[in-house]
C-alpha cells in the first residue's frame, strides 16, 4: 500500500484508523496518559495557544524544511522517539518505523524494550539511526549492553532517565494491561474483538518468532512479555543518578543526549557533564500528571544553558506547524512517539511513513505562509501577541526582518 492511498490526511486520522484496528487495551497503552490526563491534554494546548502571523508577497520559491544536526543533514527538525510498543502495532513494527524513518531522511531512535533485536533493527533499515537506553540496575549488564549499541554501529545514544517509580495509568488497571501480560479474560476478549489484528500481528508473531519478547533483555531476566519481572526494579532503578550518567559518557564515543528532563537545573547539570544535548520531555503525558508541557520549558533552558548543546522536545507534536512553533521559541528540534505508531498501526511502514509526509509537508506549507525560506529563519516574530514565556526577539531578529523584507531602515 502506498502511503498516499491511506485516505487520511492529518495525524489524527490515523489515531482514528489505529482505534479501530487495535485491540482496545493496547491503543489505550499508547494513546493515554497518567492519572487525569492533564498533562497530555496540557501539551497540546499548549501547542494550539499559540498563534502565527502569515506574511505575504515574500519569494518563498526555494524554501526547504531541512537542517543539520548531530553532524547529520535531515529532511525536518523532526525525530522519531523511541518507543517499545512499535512490534504490537504492525509485524515487525520497529523495523517499519526505522525504514520508514530511512525513506524520509530523519533520525529513528530504537528501544531498549523493543520487540525486535538492535541488530536487526539496524541491518534491515538503516538510515540515521538513534539508540534509547534505560540504566539498567545491574551495573556489568548495563555496561556491556552501552558496548553492543556501540559494537552494532548506533552513533547516537539518547538516555532515558524519568520514570525510576513507575507511573499511575488507570487506563490500564481497567482495561486489564500490564506487565507483566496476563491473559485474562478481560484481555481475551478485547484481542479477539479484534480478529483482523490477530491475523495482521499475533500469528506472525508466533508463527516467525514465538511469543513477544522484550528481544533486547539479557536472557535470564526472562524477556517474554508473560514473564514475571519488574521493569522499575530492573531497568529504571530508583538509585539512579548523575554519576550513572558521567560512566556512560566516558564510554561512550558518540553523541549522547538525556530525554526525560522538566527543569533547567538539570539542563545546566547535563552541559556540566559534556552531553551533547537533552530532550525535554513529560513522557507523553505519561508519568507525572501535573507537569509542564515541554514547549513552555524551552525559552528558559536555552537561557540556562545557551548554545552548550541542542534541545529537543518530545510531547505533543501533532502538526508541522507544531514543529515551527517548537523552533520559534528556541528548540533545535522536536520528537514524538504516538503518531508514527498510530500510521504504524494503520498501515505498517506505509502508514507510518505516511505521518512523516504529513509533518513534512504541513511545515513545508506553514513556512510558505510565514514568508520563510529556510529553518534559520524561524524565529519569535512569527507569533502574534505571544504570552509572557515566549522570548520577545533574538539578536538578529531585526536584521532577519530587514533583510527578508529588502526595506532599509533609518
Amino acid at each position: 500500500m502506498k502511503s498516499d492511498d491511506l485516505g487520511a490526511y492529518n495525524i489524527e486520522d490515523l489515531r482514528q484508523m489505529a482505534k479501530k484496528r487495535l485491540p482496545r487495551c493496547i491503543f489505550e497503552y499508547v494513546d493515554g496518559g497518567a492519572e487525569d490526563g492533564i498533562a497530555l491534554q496540557h501539551n497540546r494546548e499548549v501547542y494550539r495557544s499559540l498563534k502565527i502571523k502569515n506574511r505575504v508577497l515574500k519569494d518563498i520559491s526555494k524554501r526547504s524544511t531541512a537542517i543539520e544536526i548531530f553532524g547529520r543533514k535531515i529532511a525536518m527538525p523532526y525525530a522519531i522517539s523511541p518507543t517499545a510498543s512499535a512490534g504490537l502495532m504492525s509485524d515487525g513494527g520497529e523495523i517499519g518505523l526505522a525504514k520508514a524513518a530511512a525513506r524520509m531522511g530523519i533520525p529513528c531512535t530504537a528501544a531498549t524494550s523493543a520487540l525486535t533485536p538492535m541488530e536487526e533493527i539496524y541491518e534491515a533499515a538503516g538510515g540515521n539511526l538513534w539508540f534509547q537506553l534505560y540504566m539498567w540496575v545491574d551495573m556489568k549488564q548495563r555496561m556491556a549492553f552501552v558496548e553492543r549499541v556501540k559494537a552494532v554501529g548506533y552513533k547516537t545514544l539518547l538516555v532515558t532517565v524519568d520514570g525510576s517509580v513507575g507511573a499511575n495509568r488507570e487506563h490500564n488497571l481497567r482495561n486489564g494491561y500490564s506487565l507483566p501480560l496476563r491473559y485474562t479474560p478481560k484481555l481475551i476478549a478485547q484481542i479477539l474483538a479484534r480478529p483482523g489484528w490477530c491475523l495482521r500481528v499475533l500469528a506472525p508473531q508466533y508463527i516467525k518468532r514465538g511469543p513477544f519478547r522484550k528481544a533486547n533483555y539479557p536472557k535470564e531476566w526472562g524477556n517474554k512479555l508473560t514473564d514475571a519481572q519488574n521493569d522499575h526494579e530492573l531497568t529504571k532503578p530508583d538509585t539512579q543518578c548523575w554519576d550513572d550518567i558521567k560512566r556512560i559518557r566516558d564510554m561512550w564515543p558518540g553523541y549522547m543526549l538525556v530525554k526525560g528532563l522538566q527543569s533547567l537545573e538539570d539542563a545546566v547539570i547535563a552541559a556540566d557533564y559534556g552531553l551533547d544535548g537533552v530532550v525535554l520531555s513529560n513522557h507523553g503525558g505519561r508519568y507525572l500528571d501535573s507537569a509542564p508541557a515541554p514547549l513552555q520549558l524551552v525559552p528558559e533552558v536555552r537561557r540556562a544553558v545557551g548554545d552548550r548543546l541542542k534541545i529537543i522536545i518530545d510531547s505533543g507534536a501533532r502538526r508541522g506547524s507544531d514543529l515551527v512553533k517548537a523552533l520559534a521559541v528556541g528548540a533545535d528540534m522536536v520528537m514524538s512517539g504516538r503518531p508514527t505508531l498510530y500510521g504504524s498501526a494503520a498501515a505498517g511502514e506505509a502508514g507510518a511513513y505516511r505521518a512523516l509526509e504529513i509533518f513534512q509537508t504541513e511545515m513545508d506549507r506553514i513556512m510558505g505562509m510565514l514568508g520563510l525560506n529556510s529553518v534559520a529563519e524561524i524565529s519569535p516574530h512569527i507569533f502574534w501577541n505571544p504570552p509572557d514565556w515566549v522570548p520577545k526577539h533574538r539578536p538578529a531578529l531585526t536584521a532577519v526582518i530587514g533583510q527578508a523584507s529588502g526595506v532599509r531602515r533609518p
